[in-house]
């Protein structure tokens, strides 16, 4: 394939979730890049909704995940609130929906009790600790926040400005401008 048929390749979300100390806190960087171009500094890629009282991070292609989180939130109403039960039945939509199905996205979605991982291919994953990342520069925010988490008393969100500061500095696809939500 010749470079020039290749379609644009947008890059660039990390989203972070640290609970700690029975807050939680859940940041996202603001870099959004177009190939090797970094196109916006200050994306808005988390939310709080129902009410305030559900965090939802989204990275991959910003339409589909809002796509995706307008379905979540209408599938939040219908089970009046039931986290568990909205992200299951998100997630057999997303998985058996010929248009869902396409959706390039990944949610982290948190409350006070429970962190989610939703992806395309029906995955519904729950953390094995407190913290979880998703985004390209979700493995190195996910390791400092872990280490933290390990060798620090810093708060929730303490530790989400510190590992997010630390995925920026390695992350080509991560900045600095974050938006974090607590609960």
């Amino acid at each position: 394939m010749k470079i020039k048929d290749r379609e644009p390749l947008f890059r660039g979300t990390t989203i972070l979730a640290v609970r700690r100390d029975g807050k939680v806190a859940v940041a996202g960087d603001g870099q959004v890049t177009l190939n090797n171009t970094v196109m916006k500094h200050r994306a808005r890629k988390v939310r709080k909704i129902y009410n305030g009282k559900i965090i939802v991070g989204f990275a991959g292609a910003t339409a589909d995940a809002l796509s995706l989180l307008e379905r979540f939130e209408s599938k939040l109403e219908k089970h009046q609130g039931n986290l568990t039960r909205a992200v299951v039945e998100l997630a057999k939509d997303w998985r058996t929906d010929k248009i869902l199905r396409r959706l390039e996205a990944l949610l982290l979605v948190v409350d006070r009790d429970n962190f989610f991982l939703l992806s395309g291919s029906g995955d519904v994953i729950e953390p094995d600790d407190e913290v979880m990342a998703i985004g390209s520069g979700g493995a190195y925010a996910q390791a400092a926040a872990q280490a933290l988490v390990q060798h620090t008393t810093m708060s929730a969100e303490e530790i989400c400005r510190e590992a997010m500061q630390i995925a920026a500095g390695l992350c080509i696809f991560t900045n600095n401008q974050l938006t974090l939500e607590e609960l």
